[in-house]
Parts: C-alpha cells; structure tokens; sequence
C-alpha cells in the first residue's frame, strides 16, 4: 500500500509497485482496435509508457480518446477485438474491467460518478471494500485538504472542482499503477485545476503511470512527457508533449489551438 508521506520513502513506494519486464515499457498498447456495435472507433492505436510517465492523449472532440481510454480500462464498450495491452509485464487484453482494477487500473471518468447518497468519506470507504487498497484516508485528507473538510457532506453536492478531486481521491484509495484521467479539467476554474495539476505531478513522483484526456491541450501537454495525437481513431503524431508544444503547424491541424 502507498501510505507513507514522508518524501524521503519515494524509493519504497515505487519498489511496492508492478517492474515490468526487463528491457520491455511498464506500460503497452500494442495495435488495438475496438467497437461501439459496428462502428470502428479505435483503429490501431499503439502507445508505450515507462513507469511515471505521463502521456498527454489529445484530439478533437469524437477522435476517439475517450473510447482508447475505455479500451484501456477492459470496460465492456467498447469492445476490443484485436490487439494487444500489458502492464508490468502482464496481460490487460483478456480481462475484464474488475480484474484490470485488481492489477491497479483506474479511470476516472468525464462524469466522476460520485455516488449519490453518500458522503465524502463514505465514497472514499467505499472504494476500499475490496482489496488491493492505496492511500488511507489519512493521506488522501492531507493531498487533499477541501475534501478533509467536506468529508461528511453528500458527495453530489460537492462544486464541480470537488467532484474532480473526489473521484481523483477514489482512484488512489485503490492500489494504483496506471490512472486513466478523462477530461479532468472540463469546467474547471483555473486554481481547480492548477490543484489537480499538483497532484498529478505528486503521484508521478512515487511512479504512478497516466494518461490524461484533455481538451485544454496546453494545459495536458505542460504536464505531460509524451503525446499521442488520434484523429478519427487513428494516431497522427506520436511524440515528446515538448515538441506538440513547439509545432504550432501540428496543433492548428489536429487540435485547432
């Protein structure tokens, strides 16, 4: 379990979590290819990260992020019918969305899916029901003081902001490897994100792998090391989040920014 703060322990946590294969990424897809029913949507992507690197997976709205987050995830759609997908040298492809959770997946969706009915503390105990857990609570109240102080309030009433950092907070009370985080800043305000922006590069710092889905583009790619680009389900530029940054042509044709 991460549940140590001291900065000084970096190392232990990151020994704690899944080494991939030597000489192999912690993280692959490898040419998958998934369907909402009969429509294409994800149509050979491949991507390759090293344990704490952050990927920036951008596009234009309908490109097929979200679908690529989802296939990731092993959720039921889309479905994936061809390719390949390994995390620490282990097989993500043939399972289902449960078992990739056991081996430390978590997405966080668009929509939070906070429970409603449930307080603050209640959604975050929720969350830690079943084993492997992550963060105890005591740690997830000291990334995350707003929640600290709202722990007894209903979860759905929680500001938008808060419902980000609620469902973010549900996720590392897991025992995490790679988060998948869908839209992350949508209707945030900026101190919000800047918020979520720090504990992204905390979770980073103890070796957690993630890929962000984001429409803010400049904000994903400052965070970010590598960027993949889909447009129409397919990758049209695979690279450093420094160069995209740099190649003003690229982002006006792919991301109209």
């Amino acid at each position: 379990m991460l549940t140590n703060t001291d900065p000084s322990n970096l190392q232990n946590e990151k020994a704690a979590l899944a080494q991939p294969v030597a000489g192999k990424p912690f993280f692959s897809v490898q040419d998958i290819h998934a369907y909402y029913g009969e429509s294409y949507i994800v149509q050979g992507i491949s991507l390759e990260l090293n344990e704490g690197e952050i990927l920036a997976l951008l596009g234009r709205n309908g490109a097929g992020k979200t679908s690529t987050l989802r296939a990731i995830a092993r959720v039921d759609d889309p479905a994936l019918k061809r390719g390949e997908i390994y995390l620490g040298g282990e097989s993500l492809h043939d399972k289902k969305a449960y078992q990739a959770a056991q081996m430390g997946v978590q997405l966080v969706p668009e929509d939070r899916r906070i429970i409603g009915g449930l307080t603050v503390e209640e959604n975050l105990v929720l969350a830690q029901v079943a084993e492997p857990r992550g963060w105890e609570l005591e740690r997830i109240y000291e990334h995350f003081p707003r929640l600290a102080e709202r722990r007894s309030q209903m979860g759905t009433t929680l500001s938008g902001g808060e419902q980000q950092m609620l469902a973010v907070a549900r996720a590392l009370a897991r025992d995490i490897k790679l988060l998948l985080l869908d839209e992350p800043y949508e209707g945030l305000a900026p101190v919000i994100v800047q918020e979520i922006e720090k504990i992204v590069r905390q979770i980073k710092e103890i070796g957690i792998t993630t890929i962000i889905v984001e429409q803010n583009a400049v904000a994903a790619l400052k965070l970010a090391d590598k960027a993949v680009i889909v447009d129409m389900g397919e990758i049209a530029y695979s690279g450093s989040a420094q160069d995209v940054l740099n190649n003003e042509d690229l982002r006006n044709e792919y991301l109209a920014i």
